[in-house]
């Protein structure tokens, strides 16, 4: 009995072994992965150099010169025409015969005469002056550069082998990394 069980096992191993190996053959060996913790040993920041316009308020004190304001145009034309008028009319009723377009005519140019002058008088002079001090103010546009950081060189290690990777934060003390197994080809392994 003892006999045909080691025939039996010896039989299976050798008929076994190409059925295992046959069955390797058709499919690809899955990669292993799995993750766990590396000490981190130096970060760095990367930084740039940007430059920043800030704008700002400038403002200063500054003298400004009023004066009464003089009579408008308008206004001095409008008192002209109207003395023109009434003076065109006085010198009417009081011009008699040919003379009645003469005196017509001299009443509205003194009646005119008369409201500019009147105008005039009434304007106030310019030597009123008046100082007075405002504050004026522009918006200018400094410009700064300062540091920015753009992520971080990361240095770690893992089972005594040092790596460096790039990361947008400093990851502290310590680095999740991925670690993945596969076999060597062709190697045999028992």
């Amino acid at each position: 009995m003892k006999k045909l069980l080691v025939i039996s096992v010896v039989a299976m191993a050798i008929i076994g072994t190409p059925i295992a190996q046959a069955g390797h053959k058709g499919h690809k060996a899955k990669r292993a992965a799995f993750y766990d913790e590396a000490e981190v040993v130096n970060v760095e920041p990367i930084t740039r150099t940007v430059r920043i316009s800030v704008p700002e308020r400038e403002c200063w004190e500054e003298e400004v010169y009023y004066s009464d304001a003089p009579i408008h145009a308008a206004d001095a034309a409008r008192n002209v025409f109207i003395g023109g008028i009434v003076g065109g009319i006085i010198g009417h009723q009081f011009g008699s015969g040919r003379g009645k377009d003469a005196a017509t005519l001299a009443g509205t140019l003194i009646g005119a005469s008369v409201a500019h002058d009147r105008a005039k008088r009434k304007a106030p002079a310019y030597s009123h002056e008046r100082v007075a001090t405002e504050e004026r103010c522009r918006v200018v546009n400094q410009y700064q550069t300062e540091e920015r950081i753009d992520g971080y060189w990361v240095t770690y290690r893992y089972q005594g082998e040092s790596h460096t990777t790039r990361m947008p934060f400093d990851p502290g003390s310590s680095i999740r990394v991925r670690v993945q197994v596969s076999p060597v080809r062709n190697s045999v392994t028992f």
